[in-house]
């Protein structure tokens, strides 16, 4: 039986070792998460690396032991941070999964236009915890409780500033009815909101997704966007979608309505969306990403704005890890 050579750069539970080996009896595989760490702080953005490694994580194994690791890796299993030359030490390297689901996060490394087949965990990670950010960023905004910080620094309430609203019977509009925007629209039909999604290349014959009313291609986006009280970015950030909110789009959004972005933040112009809130022309944003998210903190124009919540790209975390690695293809074969 012809040996199969996997390593994991990327830390592995008991559980999630167990899974990969069970796939197939020739699987090789090399747990060396952590040990890539060191290469990282020296390579990456001072403000990755405090977010993602660990205070004291400085990597193990000499560089030639890594070296070798990589040179013999068939496939490779990693997360976020990783190493930026992947491609250059990895000669053997057939396939590389991402433990993420955001495919641009591969952009900076040398695997983006490699010869390498690259895959994601789109819809197998922890989509029902983004989705539930998106409908806590919804809910903090329609019942005015983005107010309630204001008025403890004021020291007073001001009662008619809240505003709220009741969620049943308003629209949302899913930008990417991928695994987690299919999750999102769930939670908001449960409550009554009437559902509209669009998708790259949505299938005309397929049954519509639960919970949505209508689900149409990227060119229907201007249309839903006039009709929804509540838009949740979810899609994939790609050229097609770079700067997709721009001043224009976000003109086009209905008056009064709040936008909720848990995908990337280079999907929004910021500068057109801090005008849009300085005109009042929105009610709020709830954004769990922004532009430049790995090397500084946000704009100082919308962190600063208190109709915005901005957090640090905790939308996935949860109490709960629900990435799939009981999906690893169970026909795994390297030839």
């Amino acid at each position: 039986m012809q040996r199969i050579n996997v390593l994991s750069i990327q830390r592995l539970s008991a559980e999630d070792r167990a899974k990969i080996e069970a796939v197939n009896p020739a699987i090789q595989l090399v747990d060396a998460g952590g040990w890539f760490d060191g290469e990282i702080r020296e390579t990456w953005p001072g403000f990755t690396s405090a977010r993602y490694l660990p205070p004291s994580a400085t990597g193990s194994g000499t560089r030639e032991l890594r070296d070798r690791l990589l040179a013999e890796a068939e496939i490779i299993l990693g997360g976020w941070p990783y190493p930026l030359d992947l491609r250059a030490r990895a000669s053997r390297l057939k396939w590389f999964h991402q433990r993420p689901a955001g495919a641009s996060n591969l952009l900076i490394g040398d695997l983006w236009d490699s010869d390498v087949v690259v895959t994601t965990s789109r819809g197998s990670g922890n989509t029902l915890a983004m989705a539930e950010y998106a409908l806590a960023g919804i809910l903090y905004f329609a019942k005015g409780l983005s107010r309630a910080a204001v008025d403890r620094d004021a020291g007073a309430f001001d009662h008619r500033a809240y505003r709220p609203l009741l969620l049943q019977g308003k629209t949302a509009c899913v930008v990417g009815a991928g695994g987690i925007g299919r999750d999102v629209g769930k939670l908001c039909a449960a409550l009554g909101m009437r559902v509209l999604g669009t998708r790259r290349h949505p299938d005309a014959g397929a049954p519509l997704p639960a919970g949505f009313n209508e689900l149409r291609g990227p060119e229907e986006l201007g249309r839903f966007l006039r009709q929804s009280d509540f838009v949740v970015i979810c899609c994939q950030w790609t050229p097609a979608t770079t700067r997709l909110f721009d001043k224009d789009r976000l003109a086009s959004m209905q008056a009064g309505s709040v936008l909720v972005n848990v995908a990337r933040g280079e999907i929004i112009d910021e500068e057109a969306l801090a005008d849009a809130l300085e005109r009042d022309h929105l009610r709020g944003a709830a954004l769990d990403v922004y532009v430049g998210e790995f090397e500084h903190v946000p704009m100082a124009r919308l962190w600063s704005d208190p109709r915005v919540l901005i957090t640090p790209h905790i939308s996935a975390a949860s109490d709960q890890d629900r990435h799939a690695l009981d999906r690893f293809p169970t026909g795994l074969a390297i030839r």
